[in-house]
């Protein structure tokens, strides 16, 4: 048999958008008795393609939904589902699955109540802070956006002067409350201003309070000034990490709440004698 068509067989039993005629939804296409309907087809054609170009998209998803039912038809006709190695696979990846969504059906029941406190996450960042050092320069830094020339060169002058940033992104920038927001954090400077690269390369090049040139950008008018920098091989603020620190503390609660209970089952079928483990060697 061959094994390229099995494969595919495997896919389209397991994973084809195949349903039965049963209910009154439009269909976007029929082969024998199974019906593909809009919504199966939008479930999975995937978003950016369906926002570029939403007809195109149903008619690909289409096309190729199609092509799969013909030669799944095919492959029943061929009782290629009743070759032994195709039946034990399926049965494989039957079980596998069911295991898999059986291990995560336990561990949300599990994991409902679990909780991890500031103070768990700040002991366990103290107890390793070793294993927490910074990959790459981090920095912080304000950025304006301004609508004219005079109002950057206006927020310029003003930072210069001393006047209180808080004021100066009111009075002069684009949309102040998400600059004064993205000024209170540290960013990788690889990542810093990404959204414009002569930013970026600035922020890379300035020193620490200093101020760049402004840039027009489309019909804007940039500059940034760095604020602080934390060079690589640094430790992070506890600050930075409590909150990513807090879910892998709650992944760790569900992994060991988790093995307790598959043990716990393991004990269970042992005291019931439904284990029956025999020598490798035969």
């Amino acid at each position: 048999m061959n094994q390229h068509l099995l494969l595919i067989l495997l896919v389209l039993t397991f994973f084809s958008c195949t349903r039965k005629a049963e209910f009154d939804e439009p269909a976007l296409a029929k082969v024998g008795s199974s019906v593909l309907t809009f919504s199966e087809a939008r479930a999975n054609i995937p978003p950016h393609l369906f926002e570029q170009d939403s007809v195109g998209a149903y008619e690909k998803y289409r096309e190729d939904w199609i092509r799969k039912q013909i030669l799944l038809q095919e492959a029943y006709r061929l009782r290629v589902h009743r070759e032994p190695d195709v039946v034990q696979r399926l049965s494989n990846i039957r079980d596998n699955y069911i295991a898999k969504a059986a291990q995560e059906y336990i561990i949300a029941e599990l994991g409902e109540e679990l909780t991890v406190s500031d103070e768990e996450a700040r002991s366990y960042y103290l107890e390793n802070r070793d294993s927490f050092v910074l990959e790459e320069r981090y920095v912080r830094f304000r950025h304006v956006r301004a609508a004219t020339l005079q109002d950057a060169e206006d927020a310029r002058e003003d930072l210069l002067r001393g006047i209180e940033w808080e004021v100066v992104a009111q009075n002069f920038t684009i949309n102040p409350d998400l600059a004064i927001r993205e000024s209170e954090r540290f960013w990788p400077v690889s990542i810093a201003a990404s959204d414009y690269q002569i930013l970026n390369r600035y922020l890379q090049l300035i020193g620490q309070s200093e101020i760049s040139v402004i840039e027009q950008i489309g019909d804007e008018y940039h500059f940034v000034q760095l604020l602080e920098e934390r060079a690589a091989g640094e430790h992070p603020d506890l600050e930075w990490l409590i909150d990513q620190i807090k879910d892998w503390l709650i992944l760790e609660k569900k992994r060991i709440a988790f093995n307790t209970y598959v043990k716990n089952l393991y004990l269970q079928a042992q005291a019931n004698n439904e284990i029956e483990s025999y020598s490798v060697q035969q």
